[in-house]
Order: structure tokens, then sequence, then C-alpha cells
């Protein structure tokens, strides 16, 4: 096990990051054992623990200017960012990590519901910030503490996300973009030199959230199609079978089967300083997602146009769908909109000193 980093002596507080992320290719794919491209953006959320009253956890969001008070032996579910906190602080316990009464506190600067992961985020922060302030290790296995954290995200908060966000959360590497293969977790980094091209997010002003939007519809659906062709999980559908399903299932397999293309295809073009290539991808990839796979939205389709007309080489939806950010490469004569956002991959997230 790995030395509990961060940790102090009773009453001083501890803090600790989570970064968002920014999924460069490679949607929907990840519940469906699939690939995808993300990397840890240095936009995140700070997580602060400090000793509590003894059997008592006190959270305050400090963004949101509220707070929530429960007992540490019953973390009921409650809705909102209350159930993050309340389930991760049942995961924990049930993982066989005893807390003691804490005061927590977390702010963030990664947009809530704009495609960029602020769950993830907060997920990663608020299981490193209380392992360290009990003097407890994380696993020596970080994917361990993914799927703990997703298991907030499913059970707790009632969005069937895959592991996707944690794990670029949680791998995150300055620099490289991460291949997932979420089939068997490998994870590869591939370096994301873009010279004089840059990435942006542009906020759609439609806000998403997972729990609520068509998401776990989708989640269905590709259930549904395995059902009917007769496999475990669309990683393992063929193109052929998958064109005999009936509408939508059909068009809902083709998008995961070429999305998983789509994300090889891409780490060759970033082998090969191929850009072009690379914007293409993200062009084809979004509107895979619009005809295909469904999870634009009108604010989303507009936020693309007026990406494309100020020079974009490509551009896509980023994120769950249904709102959110949108994905923009600009070569280097191109001009983002003024409330465009740069983005590059930064660090995992971490213990702070």
């Amino acid at each position: 096990m790995n030395a509990a980093r961060g940790a102090g002596p009773p009453g001083v507080p501890v803090r600790a990051f989570g970064p968002g992320r920014v999924n460069l290719i490679g949607e929907h794919t990840d519940y469906n054992d699939g690939l995808c491209l993300p990397f840890a953006i240095e936009l995140g959320v700070t997580v602060e623990v400090r000793d509590g009253e003894a059997g008592r956890v006190r959270a305050r969001a400090t963004d949101h200017g509220e707070e929530d008070t429960f007992a540490l032996a019953d973390p009921a579910r409650a809705p909102g960012w209350r159930g993050f906190v309340r389930g991760m602080v049942a995961e924990l316990q049930g993982a066989g990590h005893p807390l003691s009464g804490i005061e927590l506190a977390f702010a963030g600067n990664v947009p809530q519901g704009g495609g960029l992961s602020s769950s993830a985020a907060l997920e990663v922060a608020l299981a490193l910030a209380l392992l360290a302030h009990a003097g407890q290790p994380e696993p020596d296995d970080r994917r361990d503490l993914a799927r703990l954290c997703s298991r907030v995200e499913n059970d707790w908060v009632g969005s069937q996300t895959g592991l996707l966000d944690q794990l670029a959360a949680l791998y995150g590497r300055p620099g490289h973009a991460l291949r997932l293969d979420l089939r068997d977790l490998a994870i590869d980094p591939v370096a994301l030199d873009l010279g004089d091209w840059r990435l942006v997010t542009i906020d759609s002003g439609a806000e998403h959230s997972h729990a609520g939007s068509g998401y776990n519809a989708r989640r269905e659906e590709c259930r549904r199609a395995c059902a009917e062709l007769g496999i475990v999980s669309l990683r393992d559908a063929e193109p052929a079978a998958a064109a005999g399903l009936p509408d939508p299932l059909d068009r809902r397999v083709r998008h995961v089967i070429e999305e998983n293309a789509r994300v090889d295809a891409a780490v060759s073009a970033l082998h090969g300083e191929d850009l072009a290539t690379l914007a293409g991808l993200l062009d084809a990839s979004h509107a895979s997602l619009r005809d295909l796979y469904e999870i634009s939205v009108p604010e989303v389709e507009r936020t693309v146009d007026r990406a494309k007309a100020a020079g974009a080489a490509g551009a896509r939806i980023v994120g769950g769908g249904f709102g959110g950010s949108v994905l923009a490469l600009f070569p280097p004569a191109g001009e983002p909109p003024d409330d465009a956002v740069a983005v590059r991959p930064g660090p995992a997230a971490r213990v702070l000193p």
C-alpha cells in the first residue's frame, strides 16, 4: 500500500484536488467495454477535511453556500452534491476504511453540467482527502479507487456512468492523453503534442445532468442490443449482425463500433502529428453522436456551428451529451470565440501539500 500522503497530526486539515477531464474522442464507449482517449485538465475540485464532531459528518459546498450534516453510521441517500458526499463516506467505510467525525468543505472551478466531469473530480478529491485525513493509504492500484468512485455515482447518485471519468482523473499525465481500454482497464499514455494548434471547450449554455438526462436510457438501449445479439458487451458486436437490429438499437450499436475505431485512428494521428486527420475524426464523432446516438441538442449544434465559423478544423460534443460543452480543435490561423476555454493535459488527482 502507498503511504498516506498529506496526512498530518490531529487537528490539521488535509486538502486534495481532483481534476476535471476532456475526452478527446471515444464517447459512450466506456460502459460498452470500449476504447476512449481522455485527458485530465487543470480545472477541478478541491476538498478540505478536518476533525469534526465524533460520529458526525458536516459538509459544506462552498460554491453553493449549502451545508449537510449526517451520522457516519447512517449516511442516507440525498439528492444533488449531498449524494456524492454521503455515498463516498458510506463506500469508504464499507470497503474497510474507518472514518471518524469530520468536517469537510469543497469548491471548484470546473463548470458543473459542462460535460467536463465535475462529478468525478469531486469523487476522487473526496476519496483522497478522506483517506489522507484518516491516516490511511490509498490503494496500490488506483483502478480500485476508480471502481469505488463509480459505485458512488451509480448507486448513490443514480447515474449509470462507466469508469472513463474516474480513470482520467486518477491517471492524468501532463502533456498526454490516455488510451483507455475499458475491457481490461489497460491505460496507455499518448503524447498530445499540438504544436501551434489549440484545443478549446465552448459551453453550449445547456446544462446537462447524467442522472436526469437520456444518458441512462442510452445505457439501457445498449443492454437491449446486447440481449438481442446474444453477447455480453457491445465490444463484441459485429457490424453485419448489428445491421439487423430494430431502430434505434442498430444506430446505437453502429456508433459504438465506429467510435472505437475512431479512437485508434486518433492515436495513430497523434503519433504521426497529423492534426488535420484528428480534426476530421472529431467531426465524424460529432456526426455519429448527433445522428446515430442522438445525444445532441439545438444549443450544442449552434455552438458547433459557431466554432466552425471561427475557423475550427474539427468540433464535437463532449461528455455525456444532452447539453454541456463542445470541444474544438483550432489550427494556427483559427481564432477561437471569446468564451472559449483553452484545455491542456494536466496532472492526476492528488493530496495537496
